[in-house]
């Protein structure tokens, strides 16, 4: 297990306005996706279910996912150890994401490795390689094993996998139930309800965030990882993926929306890697104090430019962010007031509208204000910078697949 998820002060945004650099591979990437989307079987897309749909009983649900719904066990070896019998074993949870033998669950969840076991609920066993890990956003893409034998061919043939709904249709107070695998206990269901949505939890690559994560009270322990969020119709809304401090009996779970599986996922499948989109600046949310002191109308509602990355995408743009004068009196950047007709009023409603919807190399529209005025900016959104050189040095964690977080206390999102 890798500790992915602190959240102390702040959350990182992880998008960028570049006008003058374009990204070649985005047609590419754009037809893999809704090629990939278009081949998988019909149980597994993205559905926006009736609202007249009578939702099941919690037993009938847990009949109908519990065989897409697999436990990972995968080993990585301790660093500085040689020895291949010192490795460190961790536990966690994934689901059937199609019929071609693809599983999904979260990276943490199978960190460094390679080859994982995957075994299902009968107590049959499988190997499966890691096609794809994205640290971005935390998800994990396993193939199972291909060969000729007649029990794969009879595997492949009888997978279900979970069907993935409408996340942007969530609304707090949404019954929501968690299937996992706690404690390497295999087969367990907690429920409770949606409590919050378009939160942001924070990564550990290179300090950027997964934005619109599903907030739910239903009991998430470790070993759940990866495993699913549903509604009352058995549809997954959203991959749980981290818990704050269970010290504190906060008890809440976080999970990654469905929506943003259904957009990464085939394109990790067909690429082996997923274009984020970068921004390169550190956002604040505009409050009505901070717009007073500079001068700006009260009302107005945003998120200020602290700070910019020098010769990053947004500087090169000319995003002008904030600056302090000798009397140590802060002058507010520009205010970002709407991105492609979406109104901005805190910093993370930019990080989750471009998350959600763009990808790199598309374009943006976003009017910022400026010394009393609005100035529409049009840029082309960049790819993020190679995760590697964050990922050098690293230490010896706890084997624990699932890891406690704090929640989020401040609007304020930087870039490192």
């Amino acid at each position: 297990m890798r500790n992915r998820f602190t959240v102390g002060m702040a959350v990182v945004i992880a998008v960028a306005i570049m006008i003058t650099v374009p990204f070649n591979g985005l047609p590419s990437l754009a037809l893999a996706q809704q090629q990939q989307m278009n081949s998988t079987t019909p149980s597994f897309q993205n559905t926006n279910s009736s609202s007249s749909s009578k939702p099941l009983t919690l037993n009938s649900i847990f009949k109908q996912v519990n065989n897409s719904v697999v436990q990972i066990t995968s080993k990585t070896p301790t660093p500085g150890v040689v020895n291949p019998s010192n490795q460190s074993t961790s536990n966690g949870t994934g689901f059937v994401y199609d019929r071609q033998g693809h599983i999904v669950t979260n990276g943490h969840v199978v960190d460094d490795a390679k080859v994982v076991d995957v075994t299902f609920p009968d107590g049959n066993r499988y190997t499966a390689k890691v096609i794809a890990n994205d640290v971005y956003s935390d998800i994990a893409v396993l193939q199972i094993s291909q060969n000729s034998s007649q029990l794969q061919r009879q595997l492949l043939s009888s997978l279900k996998p979970l069907v993935l709904a409408n996340s942007s249709n969530l609304e707090v107070g949404d019954t929501a139930i968690a299937i996992g695998n706690p404690f390497g206990l295999s087969d367990a269901m907690t429920t409770g309800i949606v409590s919050a949505i378009g939160r942001s939890i924070p990564v550990s690559a290179a300090g950027f965030s997964i934005p619109n994560v599903v907030q739910t009270d239903a009991r998430i322990n470790p070993g759940d990882s990866g495993g699913p969020l549903l509604n009352t119709r058995g549809e997954m809304i959203g991959m749980n993926t981290a818990i704050t401090d269970t010290n504190k009996l906060s008890g809440i779970g976080f999970a990654i929306p469905s929506n943003t599986i259904t957009k990464i996922v085939p394109i990790l499948i067909q690429k082996g890697y997923y274009p984020h989109a970068y921004l390169g600046l550190v956002l604040g949310t505009l409050t009505s104090d901070l717009a007073q002191g500079a001068g700006i109308p009260i009302n107005l509602k945003g998120a200020y430019i602290n700070t910019i990355t020098q010769n990053g995408p947004a500087d090169k743009a000319g995003i002008h962010g904030s600056t302090t004068d000798q009397y140590l009196k802060k002058h507010l950047g520009d205010v970002i007031i709407a991105v492609d007709g979406h109104n901005i009023t805190k910093a993370a409603d930019l990080m989750n509208y471009i998350g959600q919807h763009k990808i790199a190399g598309k374009n943006i529209t976003s009017p910022v204000y400026r010394n009393g005025h609005a100035i529409d900016l049009k840029g082309r959104l960049a790819a993020r910078p190679s995760v590697l050189p964050f990922l050098t040095t690293r230490t010896a964690l706890p084997s624990a697949p699932h890891p406690p977080i704090r929640p989020p206390s401040s609007d304020v999102i930087p870039h490192p």
